[in-house]
């Protein structure tokens, strides 16, 4: 039996994620990964490093990372002038994007804990929860208190195990009670469920900015899905272009009116100075500094915030699919 510390009556979304990761390894074969258990029973999903990975392992895979409290579907109606599209949405959206979906849990290990390679990854997914070991579950005033964990990473090699006793020793799991699973963003999988991220990267911006999470209460998003890419530095760039551009997103919330239409304003990327560019050329001028970048930019590129208690609707930004569509299409 498991529970949730908190004086929040909240699902787990550990418990929530089981059938899913079931899914996953018993579809495995279907969905293009593949599966290991190491000595100690610690169950890794390869999505996309030896295994080919896809699109619908992808699309599973983020539906885990929403702890099991988001849809994740695609859509090929071509609108806009590309072929696909992922649709999210959430019903608890500050529990399934903050909580568990949000890449927030610094996982690193130097040479000389690995014997080799430094190794460094950010976590995702319910697994997070258990640890709680970010700034932001103290805001939550919550924490899941499952008895086994999924943990999601965008990297392109196994953790070393100093990471996965980090992981075992902070979320009190048994080692048979974690799974862990590895998309690289240069795989199908691994750009669909990043793209999967765009009401995602739409709560974090408005909890920056200071809005009641208390107030969020349901979330819908779309975002057009790139092709993938061997390049990691241009996978990269694809996936946060198709948010920053192309990711509409739609939040309905309570609290003041005029608390709404600020964030509706406030909301957009194309508040940031850095908008404009195609996301590599914004990384590279920064010399690869993330902390460079101006924070707004991380946002949808078009949000529509309805707020209940009026029934008034706000909407601000717009897509720019030509700064998509000039580096993701060519003529045949």
């Amino acid at each position: 039996m498991s529970s949730t510390t908190s004086h929040r009556a909240w699902p787990s979304p550990n418990d929530l994620a089981v059938p899913l990761v079931a899914q996953l390894l018993q579809d495995a074969e279907r969905l293009g990964v593949c599966w290991t258990r190491d000595e100690r029973g610690t169950c890794i999903v390869d999505a996309g490093i030896d295994a080919p990975g896809s699109i619908a392992a992808g699309l599973l895979i983020g539906r885990i990372c929403m702890g099991g409290l988001g849809e994740v579907s695609l859509v090929t109606d071509g609108r806009h002038g590309w072929a696909n599209w992922l649709q999210v949405s959430s019903p608890q959206p500050v529990l399934a994007c903050l909580g568990s979906q949000y890449a927030g849990w610094s996982l690193a290990a130097s040479k000389e804990e690995t014997g080799g390679k430094k190794f460094f990854a950010l976590g995702s997914g319910p697994a997070r929860a258990l640890a709680a070991k970010e700034k932001l579950f103290d805001e939550l005033a919550w924490r899941d208190a499952a008895g086994s964990g999924v943990l999601v990473l965008e990297v392109d090699r196994a953790p070393p195990r100093v990471v996965i006793d980090k992981v075992l020793r902070d979320t009190g799991l048994a080692p048979e009670a974690l799974t862990i699973v590895l998309t690289p963003t240069s795989s199908r999988a691994g750009t669909t469920q990043v793209v999967a991220r765009v009401l995602e990267v739409a709560l974090h911006k408005a909890h920056e900015l200071g809005i009641a999470l208390d107030d969020i209460v349901d979330g819908t998003a779309s975002a057009p899905l790139p092709s993938p890419t061997a390049d990691g530095a241009q996978a990269m760039g694809r996936t946060n272009d198709a948010i920053l551009y192309g990711g509409l997103v739609t939040l309905s919330v309570n609290g003041e009116v005029e608390a709404a239409r600020s964030l509706a304003q406030r909301l957009p990327s194309g508040t940031s100075r850095d908008y404009g560019k195609p996301f590599a050329d914004i990384f590279s001028a920064a010399g690869y500094d993330f902390y460079k970048i101006d924070p707004a930019l991380f946002a949808p590129a078009a949000v529509v915030v309805q707020h209940l208690p009026s029934g008034r609707s706000f909407e601000a930004g717009r897509l720019d699919m030509p700064v998509l569509l000039q580096g993701w299409r060519e003529a045949a």
